[in-house]
């Protein structure tokens, strides 16, 4: 299963349809990584409490590119309340803080930066574009 997730990854930071700018997004937040430079800008279409849409545009490392495209895969048409539950579970993962086997299943294909949890100098680029992604939906209130 590990060998999934690490080819998971890897395809999702080398070829990311979600790597691109959104012309009508209505929200945006840029993300940074001062210790190794990983930068992104998240891009979102929220209508009526639901992202419709998500994008990103930006450069990093594999973890952070790939964490950020899983990212908008799992949350691409969940009402903001669900992301927000979900960015908590993820962030409890990282944490290396017990999770339901139901708050896995939210988690999909994020489930695959379980381990990141054990290489510390790693945690900052995988949870780069959830924290971004924090910082855009507070734009919300």
């Amino acid at each position: 299963m590990e060998d999934f997730y690490t080819d998971l990854i890897m395809e999702h930071s080398m070829c990311s349809a979600n790597k691109k700018n959104i012309d009508n997004a209505n929200y945006s937040s840029l993300g940074h990584n001062p210790n190794c430079g990983d930068e992104i800008k998240l891009y979102a279409v929220i209508k009526d409490n639901v992202i419709v849409d998500m994008a990103f545009t930006g450069h990093g490392c594999a973890i952070s590119q790939s964490s950020t495209s899983i990212m908008i895969d799992t949350l691409k048409g969940k009402s903001v309340d669900e992301a927000k539950k979900i960015i908590l579970i993820f962030m409890k993962m990282i944490r290396r803080e017990e999770i339901s086997e139901e708050e896995k299943d939210l988690l999909k294909d994020s489930i695959a930066f379980e381990n990141v949890a054990n290489m510390p100098a790693r945690v900052k680029c995988a949870v780069l574009s959830w924290h971004t992604l924090e910082d855009l939906l507070e734009q919300l209130k």
